[in-house]
């Protein structure tokens, strides 16, 4: 499923062009026409078309420029390493992955902050939720008219590159049009229950989050050296040992020797398993090309309002409440809004390290501004509280009654293979070292949050509430949603 959504453009915006021009990369001899944007519904009939026919292995490429041409491009490859806050030129900033949850609030704060930034994205988590039959709960413009109302109120500029990263020629064409200092990697499947509907599933999420990652690295060792990876990994790297998990190495002695080594991990999932991948192949390419890079080992995050997500609704963030793609304290205020009973997976002893969206995109901009030490792997564990999964369902429980709701939790058959009692203390002291000030999770916000969800409760799908993906029941047969 990597190469479904094989169509790249590149949109600089232009005044006089509105039309995509695609090229065959195929062994047949080059060929151009102009062709009309593809939507996301002919996406939609390609996709149901390979699911009933073999894929031929080719790959369309194309370039799209639309609105008015801004920003001043140069050929230096050192103004972009000028600090955001210097009266030169921002930093050039790749956001991979700009068009998701944490991707879209993040290229939006670092516009904001005064960094030239690109999105690049393949847009298939919006095709995600066609397959499924899914939805935000809050409506989501398309990505061209979120950068043009961004444009329109801001007076900010947001460069955009439509492709798959996993086709290394449009990366690279990405790379040497934009010339970025830092890179900003949310471009992976990023759902735990989706890695685990099937096995073309299991393998999408393995091919496209590994092979785009080691596309990322080689567009950075070919084209530009100096460049600044931020990779978003995940604390389910680490699973739930029974000792204290450190700042992604650990310091062991064995047999009379001591040496630091990265810290153990035990992923449960595939999706999981991917990032282990990633990070192992980040490493190894910090040590033996000299790449700088840093591993954002990420809780999980909740909210959906940033500053600028605020502006104005078209520039709103996606809200997912489903139990494919909704993280746990979006999901039980989704069904405390509609009164649904919160759904505790097991015993709800699960415990994990929680972070508000705001302090996504906080941490991402720390890291860049101090970035590593070329050959460095820095790894910060990116989350500011921990809470089992009842002590949410009791936060939600408490602040829901205040509202007037009538909100009670229950405990669910636990659709994973996981510890629901465990001992877990996470370290994660790097990033607030840094700089990073917290939005701890207040009664003030979680009054926010219901509140938002009660505004629009009348999207929420109730059948999308229960959690539907065993990770037991796991099969070869593809169980795609019918369209």
């Amino acid at each position: 499923m990597a190469h479904l959504l094989s169509t790249s453009c590149i949109h600089n915006p232009s005044p006089t062009t509105t039309k995509l021009n695609f090229k065959s990369l195929n062994r047949c001899p080059l060929t151009q026409t102009s062709l009309p944007v593809r939507t996301l519904r002919s996406s939609l009939m390609a996709l149901r078309s390979y699911q009933k026919k073999p894929l031929k292995h080719s790959i369309t490429y194309a370039t799209a420029t639309i609105g008015q041409n801004i920003g001043n491009k140069t050929d230096s490859g050192n103004e972009d390493n000028v600090p955001a806050d210097s009266s030169s030129k921002p930093k050039k900033v790749m956001v991979i992955g700009g068009d998701g949850y944490c991707g879209w609030a993040t290229a939006l704060h670092l516009s904001n902050k005064g960094y030239e930034v690109a999105i690049v994205d393949n847009l298939i988590r919006r095709l995600f939720d066609h397959q499924l039959s899914l939805d935000s709960l809050t409506p989501i413009s398309s990505i061209q008219n979120r950068i043009r109302r961004w444009k329109s109120l801001t007076g900010k500029s947001i460069d955009l590159y439509i492709g798959d990263i996993c086709d290394f020629e449009f990366l690279s064409e990405s790379f040497k049009s934009f010339e970025p200092g830092a890179v900003v990697h949310f471009g992976e499947q990023r759902s735990a229950p989706y890695s685990m509907i099937d096995r073309s599933r299991a393998v999408f999420t393995q091919h496209n989050n590994v092979i785009g990652t080691l596309n990322v690295l080689f567009a950075i060792k070919e084209f530009r050296e100096e460049c600044h990876l931020v990779k978003l990994g995940t604390m389910g790297e680490y699973g739930t040992p029974n000792i204290d998990i450190e700042e992604g190495y650990i310091t062991i002695t064995h047999n009379g020797r001591t040496d630091t080594l990265p810290y153990p991990k035990q992923a449960s999932s595939f999706y999981h398993l991917s990032k282990v991948h990633d990070s192992h192949n980040i490493a190894f390419t910090c040590k033996a090309w000299g790449i700088r890079a840093t591993d954002l080992n990420q809780g999980v995050v909740y909210g959906v309002r940033t500053d600028e997500t605020e502006m104005h609704e078209e520039l709103s963030n996606r809200f997912d409440y489903d139990g494919v793609f909704g993280t746990a304290l979006n999901r039980f205020c989704v069904q405390a809004a509609v009164g649904h009973p919160l759904t505790v997976y097991g015993k709800g002893g699960q415990t994990r390290g929680y972070l508000d969206i705001r302090d996504t995109v906080q941490c991402v901009e720390l890291a860049i501004a101090n970035p590593a030490k070329p050959g460095e792997f820095r790894v910060f564990n990116q989350f500011t509280e921990q809470f089992s999964v009842n002590e949410l369902a009791q936060l939600v429980t408490r602040a829901g009654t205040k509202l007037g709701l009538d909100v009670r939790a229950v405990s669910v058959p636990n659709p994973r293979v996981e510890a629901e009692e465990h001992y877990y203390n996470a370290k994660h002291t790097k990033l607030i070292e840094l700089g990073l000030v917290p939005h701890l999770l207040s009664d003030s916000l979680l009054d926010s949050l219901l509140n938002f969800a009660i505004k629009y409760k009348d999207r929420v799908d109730p059948a999308q509430i229960m959690p539907n993906v065993s990770w037991k029941k796991i099969g070869a047969k593809p169980k795609t949603v019918a369209l």
